[in-house]
Order: C-alpha cells, then structure tokens, then sequence
C-alpha cells in the first residue's frame, strides 16, 4: 500500500494527475515525492504537500481534507485508489479501468468521459458527474459510478454507455442529451430531466415533473432493472425492498429528438 497524508493545505487548487496506482506502481516514496504537481500557476512536487508511505502494495490511498485536490486517478487504467476524506474536481475523469472508493465528498466532473472501471462514492458528489466537458460529444462511455449520498446538476449529460446510481437527490439537467446508458435515482430528480434524451434509461423512486415533450407509454415491470438492483446491492447501494417487485410508469421521450429514450417512475403494484 502506498499513502499519501496531507501535511500542507494548499492554498490555492492542486492539481496532482500523477496520483493513480499505474504512475505510482513500483516507484519508492522518494520517487512519488519528487512527482511534478501544479499548485495554482506554480510547478511543485508532491512531496511539498505529502507525506508519503509506501509498503510495496497497489492500493493507494489518500488521506486528509483533499476538497482542493483535483484530477485525482483521472487516466487511471488498473489499481485500487481509496480517498479517506472529501476530494476535490475531476476524481477519475477519463479512467478506463480499476476502482475509486471515496468516504467522504466528490466535487464536479467525478467520472467525466470515463471509459471503465467504477467510482464508488460515500458522500455527495458535485456537478456533472459522468458528465462531458463543455464542447465535447460524449460524456461517460462505460463503467459504474456508485454515489450514496446526492448529487448536482447535469448528472450522466452526454452519457453514452454505463451505469450512474445516486441513493439520494440529484439536480436539474439528469441525463440531458444522453446517447445510451442507465441512471438511477432513488431520491428526487430535479427538473428537466432526460432534456434531449436520445436513447438511455432514467429511473427515478419518486413523481419527477417532466419536460411536455415526454408521452405517457405504459405500466409495466421491466426484468432488467432487477439485475440492476441486484448489481448496486451487491455494491452497497441500499437498494428499496420494495424496488425490484414494484411496477414502473414508462414516459417515452425526448421527442424533440427520436423519442427512443425513457423515464421509468416507480408505482407499487
């Protein structure tokens, strides 16, 4: 295992993409000290705000109050990084594999355009997680983002494939513009939900007011959502009981687009 401990706060964001288990894999701690970081507009290294342990393991964890860290295991392809603490922008953007356990707090772009792996989140998360920069296409294409708390605005926007599961509320904009994927929510979507929706799957546990460009389809009991359910529990979602016997209302939409996509509200049966 290797640990970085926080010993300085920075003052300004700090911005450490070299902190993923494939850039520190094999190196000693005095070579993970000497790792460049970029502390507002000002080239450092890691060791100038880490105190760095290392054991011989592949997990890395992290420790200490990192809210001003950012681009944390953002590329990562394999390994295990576990944040003991809240951590800053852009936690895993772009990973394509291997896993991120966070116990604490997320900020915005978590996930943004990964490819694969998992994010497993025990706090809240911020905007635009799972989501696609601004100007970009395609946000998430694959993996698994857990979050047991809430999250913002613009959740999976862009999304194009994967599995993005909040157990509380998130914001406005869930969704929006989303090519192919699944977004569950156990709490409260925000409005505009599924706002361009080209094909994909939002599932929500509560009444969500819809755009007018979403139809009324059906009641029904969709069989793949109990292998969904199955997958977050096993995960530690806390998955309703109730969740995988109820029935769903299925809205069709965006038909400002193709219409393709769908908004699935539980309803008991």
């Amino acid at each position: 295992m290797t640990m970085l401990t926080m010993h300085v706060q920075p003052e300004a964001p700090l911005e450490a993409g070299s902190i993923t288990p494939d850039v520190l894999r094999g190196k000693s701690a005095f070579e993970i000290a000497q790792l460049p970081a970029m502390h507002g507009n000002q080239r450092v290294s890691l060791g100038d705000f880490f105190q760095i342990d290392e054991q011989g393991t592949e997990e890395v964890v992290l420790r200490g109050d990192l809210s001003r860290v950012k681009n944390v295991g953002s590329g990562m392809t394999s390994g295990r990084l576990t944040v003991q603490g809240n951590i800053g922008m852009h936690l895993g953007a772009g990973m394509r594999g291997g896993e991120i356990h966070v116990f604490g707090n997320a900020g915005d772009w978590a996930g943004a355009e990964m490819a694969g792996g998992r994010i497993h989140i025990r706090g809240d998360a911020g905007h635009c997680l799972g989501g696609a920069y601004r100007g970009s296409r395609h946000g998430m294409n694959r993996g698994v983002i857990l979050v047991e708390g809430s999250a913002g605005n613009e959740v999976g926007a862009c999304m194009r494939r994967g599995l993005i599961a909040v157990q509380k509320d998130v914001g406005d904009f869930a969704g929006a513009f989303m090519i192919a994927g699944s977004i569950v929510v156990f709490g409260k979507l925000g409005v505009r939900a599924g706002a361009g929706l080209l094909r994909g799957t939002i599932v929500t546990f509560e009444k969500p007011e819809l755009l007018p460009t979403y139809r009324y389809a059906c009641r029904y009991q969709p069989s793949f959502l109990g292998l969904i359910f199955q997958h977050l529990s096993e995960h530690g979602i806390q998955v309703p009981k109730y969740a995988s016997t109820g029935c769903f209302h299925r809205y069709s939409g965006d038909f400002n687009r193709i219409g393709k996509g769908e908004i699935l509200v539980y309803d008991q049966c």
